[in-house]
């Protein structure tokens, strides 16, 4: 989780309960009071010098399509609000650049919350 201290600005992240650190509040003069976005997912660069898409997969190479067990996943999406409490994310904005190479499917459930499944295995007969 990264969330903003509100005493001095600085963004802290914890992990399992864990603080593991923070950025100064100075890094991110865009994000001084709060954050207008965020953004969940993988990526993937493709410089394409051979004409061809990459075969870098992205998470675990198989499309979301595969579900749990193949696909790579996140759940329970949560946002920090400004008294600093746990929200449910409500609703999620789907883009995938190459759906052919990469793709991503969600989801609302009582034991997953909001989630989505994403990744592909890049280039292959119908991502060239």
């Amino acid at each position: 989780m990264v969330q903003q201290d509100h005493k001095d600005g600085n963004w802290w992240l914890e992990w399992d309960s864990t603080v593991v650190g923070y950025w100064p509040s100075s890094l991110f003069s865009h994000l001084a009071d709060n954050a207008t976005s965020v953004q969940f997912g993988g990526e993937i660069v493709n410089n394409g010098p051979s004409g061809v898409h990459t075969g870098t997969q992205m998470g675990s190479g198989y499309f979301p399509e595969e579900g749990y067990g193949r696909a790579a996943y996140t759940r329970n999406l949560q946002l920090v609000d400004a008294t600093n409490t746990l929200v449910p994310v409500q609703s999620l904005s789907l883009t995938a650049g190459k759906p052919n190479c990469y793709n991503i499917t969600t989801g609302v459930n009582s034991d997953w919350g909001t989630h989505f499944f994403f990744g592909g295995p890049g280039r292959s007969d119908v991502c060239p």
